[in-house]
Protein backbone atom coordinates (compact mmCIF):
# COMPACT_ATOMS: atom_id res chain seq x y z
CA UNK A 1 0.00 0.00 0.00
CA UNK A 2 1.54 3.29 -1.09
CA UNK A 3 2.06 5.95 1.58
CA UNK A 4 -0.26 8.94 1.42
CA UNK A 5 2.32 11.09 3.16
CA UNK A 6 4.01 13.51 0.79
CA UNK A 7 5.11 16.30 3.14
CA UNK A 8 6.55 15.92 6.66
CA UNK A 9 7.21 18.71 9.15
CA UNK A 10 9.90 18.64 11.84
CA UNK A 11 10.06 20.73 15.03
CA UNK A 12 11.93 20.92 18.32
CA UNK A 13 10.04 21.63 21.52
CA UNK A 14 10.71 22.17 25.21
CA UNK A 15 14.24 22.38 26.61
CA UNK A 16 17.03 22.12 24.05
CA UNK A 17 19.58 19.31 24.15
CA UNK A 18 22.82 18.61 22.27
CA UNK A 19 22.10 16.43 19.24
CA UNK A 20 18.78 18.02 18.31
CA UNK A 21 20.38 19.50 15.20
CA UNK A 22 21.70 16.08 14.24
CA UNK A 23 18.14 14.73 14.54
CA UNK A 24 16.76 17.60 12.43
CA UNK A 25 19.41 16.91 9.79
CA UNK A 26 18.54 13.23 9.77
CA UNK A 27 14.80 13.86 9.31
CA UNK A 28 15.38 16.36 6.50
CA UNK A 29 17.86 14.20 4.61
CA UNK A 30 15.81 11.04 5.03
CA UNK A 31 12.85 12.89 3.54
CA UNK A 32 15.05 13.97 0.62
CA UNK A 33 16.25 10.39 0.15
CA UNK A 34 12.66 9.11 0.19
CA UNK A 35 11.51 11.85 -2.24
CA UNK A 36 9.23 13.37 0.39
CA UNK A 37 8.95 17.11 1.02
CA UNK A 38 10.16 18.39 4.39
CA UNK A 39 9.09 21.54 6.22
CA UNK A 40 10.80 23.11 9.23
CA UNK A 41 8.57 24.47 11.99
CA UNK A 42 10.28 27.24 13.93
CA UNK A 43 9.76 27.83 17.69
CA UNK A 44 8.03 24.54 18.41
CA UNK A 45 4.26 24.43 18.83
CA UNK A 46 4.14 28.23 18.97
CA UNK A 47 5.51 28.34 15.44
CA UNK A 48 3.02 25.68 14.39
CA UNK A 49 0.13 27.83 15.61
CA UNK A 50 1.53 30.87 13.80
CA UNK A 51 2.47 29.03 10.60
CA UNK A 52 6.17 29.79 10.98
CA UNK A 53 7.23 27.23 8.36
CA UNK A 54 10.11 26.93 5.89
CA UNK A 55 10.69 24.36 3.17
CA UNK A 56 13.88 22.35 3.70
CA UNK A 57 16.11 20.27 1.43
CA UNK A 58 19.26 18.25 1.97
CA UNK A 59 21.47 21.34 1.62
CA UNK A 60 19.42 23.27 4.21
CA UNK A 61 21.03 21.25 6.98
CA UNK A 62 24.67 21.46 5.92
CA UNK A 63 27.18 21.78 8.77
CA UNK A 64 24.74 21.53 11.67
CA UNK A 65 25.48 18.01 12.93
CA UNK A 66 28.24 19.37 15.16
CA UNK A 67 26.25 22.26 16.63
CA UNK A 68 24.54 22.32 20.01
CA UNK A 69 21.10 23.81 20.62
CA UNK A 70 18.55 23.76 17.81
CA UNK A 71 18.52 25.77 14.58
CA UNK A 72 14.72 25.59 14.63
CA UNK A 73 14.60 27.32 18.03
CA UNK A 74 12.36 26.08 20.81
CA UNK A 75 9.61 27.56 22.94
CA UNK A 76 7.10 26.49 25.53
CA UNK A 77 3.61 27.22 24.25
CA UNK A 78 0.72 27.70 26.66
CA UNK A 79 -1.70 28.28 23.79
CA UNK A 80 -1.08 24.79 22.43
CA UNK A 81 -2.38 23.41 25.73
CA UNK A 82 -5.85 24.68 24.77
CA UNK A 83 -8.24 23.11 22.21
CA UNK A 84 -8.41 26.46 20.44
CA UNK A 85 -4.64 26.64 20.10
CA UNK A 86 -4.38 23.11 18.75
CA UNK A 87 -7.17 23.85 16.27
CA UNK A 88 -5.17 26.82 14.95
CA UNK A 89 -2.10 24.60 14.62
CA UNK A 90 -4.06 21.98 12.70
CA UNK A 91 -5.45 24.58 10.33
CA UNK A 92 -1.94 25.88 9.65
CA UNK A 93 -0.64 22.38 8.90
CA UNK A 94 -3.52 21.62 6.53
CA UNK A 95 -3.15 24.98 4.77
CA UNK A 96 0.56 24.23 4.20
CA UNK A 97 -0.22 20.77 2.81
CA UNK A 98 1.65 19.03 5.63
CA UNK A 99 0.61 15.39 6.15
CA UNK A 100 2.57 14.46 9.31
CA UNK A 101 5.19 15.78 11.69
CA UNK A 102 8.17 14.65 13.75
CA UNK A 103 8.60 16.30 17.15
CA UNK A 104 11.97 16.25 18.90
CA UNK A 105 11.63 16.90 22.61
CA UNK A 106 10.69 15.47 25.97
CA UNK A 107 7.70 14.51 28.08
CA UNK A 108 5.68 17.70 27.65
CA UNK A 109 6.30 17.82 23.91
CA UNK A 110 5.13 14.24 23.53
CA UNK A 111 2.04 14.83 25.61
CA UNK A 112 1.05 17.68 23.30
CA UNK A 113 1.68 15.52 20.23
CA UNK A 114 -0.40 12.66 21.63
CA UNK A 115 -3.39 14.91 22.37
CA UNK A 116 -3.07 16.51 18.93
CA UNK A 117 -3.10 13.05 17.31
CA UNK A 118 -6.14 12.00 19.34
CA UNK A 119 -8.09 15.11 18.40
CA UNK A 120 -7.30 15.27 14.69
CA UNK A 121 -5.93 11.84 13.77
CA UNK A 122 -2.82 13.63 12.54
CA UNK A 123 0.21 11.34 12.06
CA UNK A 124 3.06 12.10 14.47
CA UNK A 125 6.30 10.46 15.60
CA UNK A 126 8.43 11.54 18.56
CA UNK A 127 12.20 11.57 18.94
CA UNK A 128 13.33 11.82 22.60
CA UNK A 129 15.57 14.87 22.96
CA UNK A 130 16.35 15.73 26.59
CA UNK A 131 19.50 15.68 28.70
CA UNK A 132 17.66 14.17 31.69
CA UNK A 133 17.28 10.71 30.09
CA UNK A 134 13.87 10.46 31.77
CA UNK A 135 11.73 9.12 28.91
CA UNK A 136 10.36 5.59 29.22
CA UNK A 137 10.91 3.30 26.23
CA UNK A 138 14.49 4.22 25.40
CA UNK A 139 17.78 3.45 27.09
CA UNK A 140 19.22 6.80 26.01
CA UNK A 141 17.74 10.12 24.98
CA UNK A 142 19.43 12.48 22.54
CA UNK A 143 21.66 14.84 24.54
CA UNK A 144 22.17 12.71 27.67
CA UNK A 145 25.64 11.47 26.73
CA UNK A 146 26.87 14.96 25.86
CA UNK A 147 25.51 16.37 29.11
CA UNK A 148 27.34 13.65 31.06
CA UNK A 149 30.63 14.50 29.37
CA UNK A 150 30.08 18.20 30.08
CA UNK A 151 29.38 17.51 33.76
CA UNK A 152 32.35 15.17 34.17
CA UNK A 153 34.65 17.71 32.55
CA UNK A 154 33.38 20.43 34.90
CA UNK A 155 33.77 18.23 37.99
CA UNK A 156 37.33 17.33 36.94
CA UNK A 157 38.16 21.04 36.91
CA UNK A 158 36.42 21.62 40.24
CA UNK A 159 38.39 18.76 41.78
CA UNK A 160 41.63 20.51 40.85
CA UNK A 161 40.76 23.48 43.03
CA UNK A 162 39.20 21.28 45.72
CA UNK A 163 42.48 19.38 46.03
CA UNK A 164 44.52 22.57 46.02
CA UNK A 165 42.62 24.05 48.97
CA UNK A 166 41.48 20.90 50.81
CA UNK A 167 37.84 21.78 50.20
CA UNK A 168 34.53 19.96 50.06
CA UNK A 169 32.48 20.87 46.98
CA UNK A 170 28.77 20.31 46.54
CA UNK A 171 28.22 20.24 42.75
CA UNK A 172 24.58 20.59 41.72
CA UNK A 173 23.57 19.10 38.38
CA UNK A 174 20.26 18.99 36.52
CA UNK A 175 17.72 16.33 37.40
CA UNK A 176 14.55 17.65 39.02
CA UNK A 177 12.75 14.30 38.99
CA UNK A 178 15.46 11.74 38.15
CA UNK A 179 19.11 11.31 39.06
CA UNK A 180 20.57 9.78 35.90
CA UNK A 181 22.98 12.66 35.28
CA UNK A 182 24.11 12.86 38.90
CA UNK A 183 24.60 9.12 39.30
CA UNK A 184 26.45 8.49 36.05
CA UNK A 185 28.56 11.64 36.16
CA UNK A 186 29.29 11.09 39.85
CA UNK A 187 30.67 7.61 39.22
CA UNK A 188 32.56 8.81 36.15
CA UNK A 189 34.12 11.75 37.99
CA UNK A 190 34.93 9.77 41.14
CA UNK A 191 32.59 11.63 43.50
CA UNK A 192 32.72 10.67 47.17
CA UNK A 193 28.93 10.86 47.50
CA UNK A 194 25.97 11.18 45.11
CA UNK A 195 22.58 12.55 46.13
CA UNK A 196 19.60 11.75 43.89
CA UNK A 197 15.78 12.06 44.15
CA UNK A 198 15.27 8.30 43.96
CA UNK A 199 17.33 7.56 47.07
CA UNK A 200 17.04 9.88 50.07
CA UNK A 201 20.19 9.25 52.08
CA UNK A 202 19.29 11.68 54.82
CA UNK A 203 21.49 14.32 56.42
CA UNK A 204 22.90 12.03 59.11
CA UNK A 205 24.12 9.47 56.61
CA UNK A 206 25.70 12.24 54.56
CA UNK A 207 27.60 13.42 57.65
CA UNK A 208 28.75 9.89 58.44
CA UNK A 209 29.99 9.45 54.88
CA UNK A 210 31.95 12.69 55.01
CA UNK A 211 33.42 11.75 58.39
CA UNK A 212 34.61 8.42 56.98
CA UNK A 213 36.19 10.21 54.04
CA UNK A 214 38.11 12.49 56.38
CA UNK A 215 39.22 9.62 58.61
CA UNK A 216 40.39 7.61 55.60
CA UNK A 217 42.79 10.41 54.71
CA UNK A 218 40.93 12.28 52.00
CA UNK A 219 41.86 15.94 52.08
CA UNK A 220 39.14 17.03 49.64
CA UNK A 221 35.76 15.68 48.56
CA UNK A 222 33.20 16.06 45.79
CA UNK A 223 29.49 15.49 46.42
CA UNK A 224 27.30 15.48 43.31
CA UNK A 225 23.74 16.61 43.99
CA UNK A 226 20.79 16.27 41.59
CA UNK A 227 18.66 19.42 41.79
CA UNK A 228 15.63 17.33 42.81
CA UNK A 229 17.36 15.58 45.70
CA UNK A 230 15.40 15.77 48.96
CA UNK A 231 18.28 15.38 51.43
CA UNK A 232 18.11 19.12 52.11
CA UNK A 233 15.89 21.98 51.03
CA UNK A 234 18.56 22.89 48.48
CA UNK A 235 22.27 22.56 47.90
CA UNK A 236 23.03 25.74 49.89
CA UNK A 237 21.15 24.38 52.89
CA UNK A 238 23.31 21.26 52.65
CA UNK A 239 26.42 23.43 52.71
CA UNK A 240 25.24 25.25 55.85
CA UNK A 241 24.34 21.98 57.57
CA UNK A 242 27.74 20.44 56.93
CA UNK A 243 29.56 23.62 58.00
CA UNK A 244 27.61 23.60 61.26
CA UNK A 245 28.13 19.92 62.08
CA UNK A 246 31.53 19.32 60.48
CA UNK A 247 33.49 22.55 60.86
CA UNK A 248 36.65 20.70 59.79
CA UNK A 249 35.43 21.09 56.19
CA UNK A 250 35.87 24.21 54.07
CA UNK A 251 32.68 23.91 52.00
CA UNK A 252 31.89 25.41 48.61
CA UNK A 253 28.93 25.11 46.22
CA UNK A 254 29.02 25.01 42.43
CA UNK A 255 25.74 25.00 40.48
CA UNK A 256 26.45 23.94 36.91
CA UNK A 257 23.08 25.08 35.56
CA UNK A 258 22.46 25.50 31.85
CA UNK A 259 26.05 24.81 30.87
CA UNK A 260 24.90 21.17 30.86
CA UNK A 261 22.53 21.77 27.94
CA UNK A 262 25.00 23.40 25.59
CA UNK A 263 28.06 22.44 23.67
CA UNK A 264 29.06 20.27 20.75
CA UNK A 265 27.18 16.95 20.80
CA UNK A 266 29.22 13.81 21.39
CA UNK A 267 29.70 11.23 18.65
CA UNK A 268 27.28 8.95 20.48
CA UNK A 269 24.53 11.57 20.44
CA UNK A 270 25.15 12.40 16.77
CA UNK A 271 24.89 8.76 15.74
CA UNK A 272 21.86 8.14 17.97
CA UNK A 273 20.04 11.20 16.60
CA UNK A 274 20.84 10.17 13.03
CA UNK A 275 19.48 6.67 13.56
CA UNK A 276 16.34 7.95 15.26
CA UNK A 277 15.66 10.51 12.52
CA UNK A 278 15.80 7.87 9.81
CA UNK A 279 13.48 5.58 11.76
CA UNK A 280 11.00 8.40 12.44
CA UNK A 281 10.52 9.18 8.74
CA UNK A 282 10.42 5.51 7.73
CA UNK A 283 7.78 4.81 10.39
CA UNK A 284 5.52 7.60 9.13
CA UNK A 285 5.88 6.38 5.55
CA UNK A 286 4.89 2.90 6.71
CA UNK A 287 1.58 4.35 7.87
CA UNK A 288 2.34 4.15 11.60
CA UNK A 289 1.77 6.99 14.03
CA UNK A 290 1.62 8.16 17.65
CA UNK A 291 4.88 6.37 18.42
CA UNK A 292 8.22 7.36 19.90
CA UNK A 293 11.53 6.17 18.47
CA UNK A 294 13.87 4.76 21.11
CA UNK A 295 16.90 2.54 21.53
CA UNK A 296 17.12 -0.67 23.55
CA UNK A 297 20.08 -3.05 23.53
CA UNK A 298 21.60 -1.07 20.64
CA UNK A 299 18.49 -1.65 18.51
CA UNK A 300 16.13 1.12 17.38
CA UNK A 301 12.64 0.50 18.79
CA UNK A 302 9.15 1.99 18.76
CA UNK A 303 7.02 2.72 21.83
CA UNK A 304 3.50 4.18 21.95
CA UNK A 305 3.80 7.81 23.03
CA UNK A 306 1.17 7.17 25.72
CA UNK A 307 3.53 4.63 27.35
CA UNK A 308 6.57 6.86 26.93
CA UNK A 309 5.00 9.70 28.93
CA UNK A 310 3.28 7.54 31.54
CA UNK A 311 6.10 5.11 32.21
CA UNK A 312 8.92 5.68 34.69
CA UNK A 313 12.61 5.24 34.06
CA UNK A 314 14.51 3.31 36.72
CA UNK A 315 17.80 4.26 38.28
CA UNK A 316 20.63 1.77 37.79
CA UNK A 317 21.06 0.19 41.23
CA UNK A 318 24.29 -1.45 40.12
CA UNK A 319 25.79 2.03 39.68
CA UNK A 320 24.76 2.91 43.24
CA UNK A 321 26.62 -0.18 44.47
CA UNK A 322 29.65 0.72 42.37
CA UNK A 323 29.61 4.24 43.81
CA UNK A 324 29.56 2.91 47.38
CA UNK A 325 32.58 0.72 46.66
CA UNK A 326 34.53 3.39 44.79
CA UNK A 327 34.02 5.99 47.54
CA UNK A 328 35.86 3.80 50.08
Amino acid sequence: MASKIKKIAVLTSGGDSPGMNAAIRSVVRTCAYMKVECVAVYRGYQGMIEGDFENMNARSVNNIINKGGTILKSARCEEFRTPEGRKKAHEQLIAAGIDAFVVIGGDGSFRGAMIFHEEFGFPVIGIPGTIDNDIFGTRYTVGFDTALNTVVDAIDKIRDTASSHNRLFFVEVMGRDVGHIALNAGVGAGAEEILIPELNLGLERLLESLKRSKISGKSSSIVVVAEGDKTGKNVFQLKEYVEEHLPIYDVRVSVLGHIQRGGTPSCFDRVLASRMGVKAVETLLEGKSNLMVGIMDSKITLTPISQAIKGHTKIDKELIRVCDIMST
